[in-house]
């Protein structure tokens, strides 16, 4: 059955489905309907539900609950996770599994609570110390936030990592129909490296200090072996009107939903247009981008920033076709008349004379 949730509740429903009975989190705009739904869910079904006195007790309180087994979860929105970052660390650097939620909202400092893609940098490349990655996804509805949360919490689970969910203002509040066809976890698997008491079996460390010489390079030599597999195996994307494209749009999240409605109304010209939608951020799907620059004109990365994805779209297509930016800072949206615009300035110049200009000084 079906139901109206806004992106935010549609997060906290799933993350009970998942088997999600301890959540810690402290206020902010624009990610507030999660928790709220949180304060009133987690009681429900036997949880733990605690509004800390701040962001870094939060994810302190899931380093303790993730250590002792459980299915642990904060959310908040950037400056918010900012303030995250050392206990994101910890959780990584000690292999515990948890689910973030980032509600992004603009910035930088306290910025203002409008939709933003401007954490990219802080969520893929490592917002804390270390070398360390988290598993990066990306809904672009309602109705994959749910199902991006449910797979997180297995997702944490199978890698001993953190899982971050990176949405923004727009997919946060957004309301559309969501039905979890998924099954509801009350009794999940036991784990054999929890630390649960120590009366009747042998003794479990979890740490991420390691004061003897060599110990933290093959520590981190580990680490990165797993991350090697992630990448091997957890790679997702959506690539719509490929085949047949002169220049394929790269965006995640709400620029991947206006891109879309770009290249409906662009079938009438005479290029064709595609779109490559990362939903894994981390691991970045690197590999398919290089294929699909070998026969493009172009890319070009739409993102509501002043450009941090397409870094990565950059280092993936190596040189193979040129790669272009439009993006919005600050709160500011991409349009689709925008986009097309856009292509139409960078397509090549034998293409772009046979090209309309109806959208011509559109903003």
């Amino acid at each position: 059955m079906k139901q109206l949730l806004t992106g935010n509740e549609a997060a906290a429903e799933s993350a009970v489905y998942a088997g999600c009975r301890y959540y810690y989190g402290y206020p902010i705009t624009p990610q507030n309907e999660l928790i709220n739904y949180m304060s009133v869910r987690m009681p429900q079904v036997k949880g733990t539900f605690i509004q800390a006195e701040s962001e870094i007790a939060a994810i302190s309180m899931v380093h303790g609950s993730a250590a002792a087994g459980g299915r642990a979860m904060t959310s908040s929105s950037s400056p918010g996770i900012s303030l995250k970052q050392e206990g994101i660390s910890y959780l990584a650097g000690s292999e515990l599994p948890c689910v973030i939620v980032n509600i992004q909202r603009g910035g930088p400092g306290l910025g203002d609570i409008s939709a933003s893609q401007a954490d990219y940098f802080q969520s893929v490349k490592g917002g804390g110390h270390g070398d360390y990655r988290l598993i990066v996804l990306a809904p672009s509805s309602v109705q994959e936030m749910a199902d991006l949360v449910y797979d997180a919490f297995d997702l944490a689970d199978r890698y001993c990592n953190p899982v971050l969910i990176l949405g923004d203002a727009q997919i946060g509040q957004l309301m559309e129909p969501v039905e979890f066809k998924k099954e509801f976890r009350e009794n999940l698997p036991l784990k054999d490296w929890a630390l649960t008491g120590a009366d009747n079996r042998s003794r479990r460390i979890i740490k991420s200090f390691y004061s003897v010489k060599g110990e933290l390079e093959v520590f981190n030599a580990k680490l990165q072996n797993k991350y090697k597999e992630i990448e091997k195996n957890e790679v997702r994307y959506e690539a719509v009107n490929i085949d047949e494209a002169d220049v394929v749009l790269v965006a995640y999240g709400t620029s991947a939903r206006i891109c879309k409605e770009a290249m409906r109304k662009s079938a009438q010209f005479e290029f064709r247009v595609g779109l490559i939608r990362p939903i894994t951020l981390w691991p970045f799907p690197g590999e398919y981008i290089r294929k699909i620059s070998e026969r493009v004109k172009c890319l070009l990365a739409v993102e509501m920033s002043a450009g941090q994805m397409v870094e990565d779209v950059r280092l993936a297509v190596e040189g193979r076709c040129p790669v272009h930016f439009y993006g919005r800072t600050g709160g500011g949206v991409p349009t689709s008349l925008e986009i097309i615009n856009k292509i139409v300035e960078i397509l090549p110049k034998n293409m772009a004379a046979k090209t309309p200009l109806p959208f011509a000084g559109v903003k």
